[in-house]
């Protein structure tokens, strides 16, 4: 759009600058581009997001990728590749036959299929984009993946992708408007000379999505920590990942555990009372197994429902703990430690707990324990995720455990000095004997077979390719490499074989802690099998014959994996199962430091009340006996104060004298400054403009044909520098105002 000489519109060219000038870019084209550089990294973002999970399977990985680096290919080269309208139906038709196929023999899960079909509804649009409503299908399937990201994750991963997702959708969205309102628009801007003006663009828009993503990142995070939140984890069940439930069940077949420790995801973190430096080494009970085929540890389902006491805990069996006899009368034998659990959702009911746990409180219906000291989630509504117990670590003395004698209760030699029925290698008794010979009490023998086994064999995740007839034989004379599933059912064996009571317990062991967040960090690889032996008056003592690890806290450059883990906890802690009870925390901890701090002002104005108070009388004196130095001082405040007040008018008026006098360097503006000033010279005149006036409506409100014609040239030039960016015509805009001003004054 131009302006002939007699101020009216010239559209008798039809030519844009861009077209008259190949080396510029239009606007509208350069905005084009962008907006499809955005959705194209939108989309990337999510897919991004959606292969950070680990759920998706390789063959969907590699053909989506494939197609999203083509696709960008095409982006960088400016070229276009649209499949044909008439293949989209049928290719979108045959696909929903193989989601059926797809859903009923290839993934055989609901939500592996839709994914699938959604990744493919990508692929075809991306390459199928004709119309406005194919880029908004294309930006809905991407937020479908990002969807799908957060139901197959709780990683704290998936917030970075998240922020990147959404700054591409600011992006994309914001660039889709104004695509839309430039295309819909009526007055096109003048194009600029400037070949790279469409850099501007892109600069502003680097510039100004951070910002805004921010500020939506500030208000959703307020609006997430104040609204009510109830703790129900619905999608948690279709989240992918290694399935403990088979380690940690009733039913645990020789290598289960095993397999289970070859992962190095987090299991769980558990922050003990008081413990800043990690001083524990603890072993975390799952649940404990009392019979034995030769191939498979089993257990009675015998649990029962425990009854809460009066401060909502849970009152736990004591038949699962050690005899308290050999506390004498004094508690001062008693070790109590309190702890809070952070649980990932790793797909087990069972409850870790140091031994013995006397107590245990979460936000669970119901919660049941069996005989032989396992704790199990049967509220199925709320998956273990977060809880406190109180456990007993003290342990008797080792004179006491040598004098407990063989007076064992019927029901424990009934359950655990059972051996396998389909017999046994007779080498695994004559060994028991031959290396417990000089041992000349029980507590002696099991401590010969622990440290035997700890020295004697090695540590190895290899289990034996080909099965074998009897495991623990094999593991003891062949093999003798193993790892603490066989470790631990080998020592119980020979332990029932010499007519201890003995018993196998799945759980986790760690010595890795966080100082950061003060917490032992328990990881799939810390899966531990050991075993558990019962002495009379004593209970059941742990002992541990797999040999010790070379793990420990991560120093130095490994100290990184902290900081990742403590966000990871923050993340899991306040985000993934933030619900009304880290609310109340919340809330108490506001109220209590609001508290403080009004208590902490008011102590220290009645300590200081006497000083304050000197302090005023001596001011006082000293205004007296200088009034003028002082009237001085005030004044000069006051005009300070003055200035500091009036500053951004201040900034304003030096602004707008810069740009009246270069008006070329910010057209845009400068023409909105001038604007400005013609608006209210006109309204001097008895012309006031209306908020919701557009300027060529109020041209065509103005009576006088004198005092319309220079406004209309005022106007067509203001739009050109305004929305054109033209800097020949925001310095014409001083003179066409001063025409203004002349037809005002002729009137």
């Amino acid at each position: 759009m131009a302006l002939s000489n007699n101020g009216t519109q010239d559209y008798s060219t039809g030519m844009s600058t861009a077209s008259k000038n190949p080396g510029v870019i239009s606007m509208q084209r350069a905005i084009d581009h962008y907006f499809e550089l955005a959705l194209y990294l939108l989309v990337l973002s999510g897919f991004g997001t959606l292969v950070g999970t680990g759920g998706l399977d390789l063959l969907s990985t590699v053909l989506v990728a494939t197609a999203l680096a083509i696709r960008g290919y095409l982006l960088a080269k400016r070229r276009s590749f649209v499949i044909p309208e008439r293949w989209t139906t049928p290719l979108s038709v045959l696909y929903f036959v193989f989601f059926a196929i797809d859903y009923a023999a290839v993934s055989r899960s609901f939500l592996s299929a839709t994914i699938h079909l959604a990744l493919f509804g990508v692929v075809v649009r991306m390459f199928s984009l004709r119309r406005e409503r194919d880029h908004i299908t294309l930006a809905i399937l991407a937020f479908l993946m990002v969807l799908a990201s957060a139901v197959l994750t709780v990683d704290s991963t998936f917030l970075f992708c998240f922020a990147a997702f959404m700054l591409m959708a600011i992006a994309t969205f914001v660039l889709m408007e104004m695509r839309r309102s430039g295309l819909a628009a009526n007055i096109q801007a003048r194009h600029s000379s400037d070949p790279h003006e469409h850099r501007h663009l892109a600069f502003s828009l680097v510039r100004f999505m951070p910002a805004l993503m921010l500020m939506i990142l500030i208000w959703a995070a307020g609006l997430f920590f104040v609204m009510p939140r109830m703790s129900a984890g619905y999608l948690g069940g279709y989240s992918y990942g290694t399935d403990f439930s088979s380690g940690f069940s009733d039913h645990v077949q020789l290598g289960q555990i095993g397999q289970i420790q070859q992962s190095n995801s987090v299991v769980m973190h558990i922050q003990i009372e008081g413990d800043k430096t990690g001083l524990y080494d603890l072993h975390w009970r799952g649940v404990s197994l009392a019979d034995f085929d030769g191939h498979t540890w089993s257990n009675q389902n015998d649990a029962s429902a425990l009854s809460r006491r009066p401060d909502t805990s849970f009152a736990l069996p004591s038949d699962g703990r050690a005899a308290r006899s050999y506390a004498t009368a004094s508690l001062q034998r008693e070790k109590l430690i309190h702890y809070k659990v952070l649980m990932e959702p790793i797909g087990t009911n069972v409850f870790f707990l140091a031994p013995w746990a006397f107590s245990l409180r979460g936000d669970y219906r119901q919660i049941r324990g069996d005989s032989g000291g396992a704790i199990y989630d049967y509220d199925f509504q709320h998956a273990i995720s977060r809880y406190e117990a109180t456990s007993d670590i003290a342990t008797p003395t080792l004179a006491e455990l040598r004098t407990s004698g063989r007076n064992y209760p019927a029901n424990i030699t009934e359950t655990y000095l059972r051996l396998p029925e389909h017999g046994m290698d007779p080498r695994i008794p004559q060994l028991a004997s031959q290396i417990t010979r000089s041992a000349k009490t029980d507590f002696d023998k099991a401590t010969v077979i622990e440290n035997y086994l700890r020295t004697r064999f090695g540590y190895t995740l290899q289990l034996p390719q080909q099965e074998v007839k009897d495991p623990i034989a094999n593991f003891l004379f062949e093999r003798k490499r193993g790892h603490c599933e066989y470790f631990a059912s080998s020592m119980a064996v020979m332990l029932r074989t010499l007519g201890i009571p003995s018993r196998v317990v799945n759980g986790f062991r760690s010595d890795e802690f966080n100082d950061i967040t003060g917490s032992y960090v328990v990881r799939a690889k810390d899966a531990h099998s050991w075993v558990e032996a019962y002495y009379p008056g004593y209970g059941w003592q742990t002992f541990d014959p797999t040999p010790a690890s070379s793990g420990g806290t991560p120093h130095g450059w490994g100290r990184f994996s902290l900081y990742m883990d403590a966000a990871a906890s923050f993340w899991r802690d306040w985000v993934i199962t933030y619900d009304s009870s880290n609310q109340y925390m919340l809330t108490r901890s506001a109220i209590n430091t609001s508290h403080g701090l009004w208590d902490g002002a008011r102590l220290w104005a009645r300590a200081h009340y006497a000083s304050m108070l000197l302090w005023a009388r001596s001011t006082q004196q000293r205004v007296e006996s200088s009034p003028r130095r002082w009237m001085l001082i005030a004044g000069a405040v006051i005009l300070a104060l003055l200035v500091l007040a009036n500053m951004g008018q201040m900034v304003r008026m030096l602004q707008e004298k810069r740009l009246g006098k270069h008006p070329e360097r910010s057209p845009d503006q400068a023409a909105a400054l001038w604007y400005q000033r013609m608006t209210r010279l006109l309204a001097r005149a008895g012309l006031d403009k209306a908020e919701a006036e557009t300027a060529q409506e109020f041209i065509r409100r103005i009576p006088d044909g004198k005092l319309r014609v220079p406004v209309t040239q005022f106007t067509y030039a203001y739009e050109s520098a305004r929305f054109g960016n033209s800097s020949e015509d925001a310095r014409r805009l001083a003179q066409l105002f001063g025409e203004v001003e002349a037809a005002t004054r002729s009137e």
